[in-house]
């Protein structure tokens, strides 16, 4: 049995200021991720500050056209919400390609961004993992890794950042605002996450006392041309093998712009600006999209059981493509690939 402290913030200032005095602790709201982990000895908190009652849970359109969504939105209600259905179609899409309707009713917006990797070898305390315990070494390497990265990956960790909402937003470039105990700041959704590289045990830039208080969209939601596209061993309820969102601009036939991003295929979503900028400009058909998803995997490598990732997904990318360009997203409800 964990024993563990528990104290249940009233304010955000309040919430910053238990988690800066108390080591170890973490912040808990839907619990959807952190409760397994430490059902599963993986995580052990000194102390539980309960943030589900904090007043962030609003959907706000912003001055700039935008949207601000508040940290603690549930993950249904979201996915569900007017604006996102009809301006940010592909985050919509994404969420319900998520987990199963039950989780994402208690799972919160912030708890999707910080969830942490599933990887076999992270769950399972008998084995190494750098990411558990910096420096004991990485068993996915030479282990069973077939759900593994395939990009950005290094000596001390493959594991993979398992969230389909996060590959949207990555894709719609929004921003992230956290409070800590110097303040607030805005963190560029590119810069959030980490890949592992000297230091797989961080997942992201935040620091040890800061909380994720909401995420903002920008005007642009690219509600024409998009698609969220999931490839998973079922139909539903499984994490993504490879996962692509796309969001495009047409004029006359030809890409104005390009959005491309993975899921399932490393430590953070995974955008190629070289990728993205061979499609402007070019004809919106099959021969751009194949030379686009070669860019993308240009520098992928496999470790034996998930090499067939870089064929799946180079042939994820040019399906989602021609999705997008064509307007015919794929369903979420019907999980038949068209």
């Amino acid at each position: 049995m964990i024993n563990f402290q528990y104290a249940r913030a009233v304010s955000v200032s309040e919430a910053v200021r238990l988690m800066a005095g108390t080591p170890g602790a973490k912040f808990i709201a839907g619990g959807t991720n952190l409760v397994d982990l430490m059902k599963m000895d993986v995580e052990r908190p000194t102390a539980l500050i309960d943030v589900s009652r904090l007043p962030l849970d609003t959907v706000e359109e912003t001055p700039g056209g935008g949207l601000h969504i508040g940290a603690l939105v549930r993950n249904s209600d979201l996915a569900y919400h007017p604006l996102v259905e009809r301006r940010y179609p592909v985050l919509s899409s994404a969420l319900l390609a998520g987990a199963s309707q039950q989780l994402r009713n208690m799972a919160s917006i912030g708890g999707n961004l910080l969830q942490r990797t599933r990887c076999a070898y992270f769950y399972d305390v008998a084995t190494p993992c750098n990411k558990r315990e910096a420096g004991s070494g990485c068993s996915a390497l030479g282990g069973l890794n077939r759900m593994n990265a395939i990009l950005g990956t290094s000596d001390n960790c493959i594991a993979v950042h398992p969230s389909d909402m996060c590959v949207a937003l990555a894709a719609l470039e929004a921003k992230v605002h956290v409070t800590g105990t110097r303040g607030e700041r805005v963190i560029a959704f590119a810069d959030f996450h980490r890949l592992p590289e000297a230091e797989p045990q961080r997942d992201n830039n935040l620091a040890a006392d800061e909380l994720v208080t909401g995420i903002e969209l920008p005007q642009r939601g690219f509600e024409t041309h998009y698609s969220y596209l999931k490839i998973r061993d079922r139909s539903s309820y499984a994490f993504a093998l490879v996962s692509v969102a796309v969001c495009l601009e047409l004029g006359g036939g030809r890409i104005r712009e390009a959005r491309l991003a993975l899921g399932g295929v490393a430590h953070k979503p995974w955008r190629d600006a070289g990728a993205e900028a061979a499609l402007s400009g070019q004809s919106a058909n099959e021969a751009t999209f194949m030379r686009a998803a070669a860019l993308v995997l240009s520098k992928a490598k496999g470790f034996g059981h998930n090499t067939f990732k870089i064929d799946l997904a180079r042939r994820a990318v040019v399906r989602a493509l021609s999705q997008a360009a064509g307007g015919t997203p794929q369903s979420q409800s019907n999980k038949k690939i068209a």
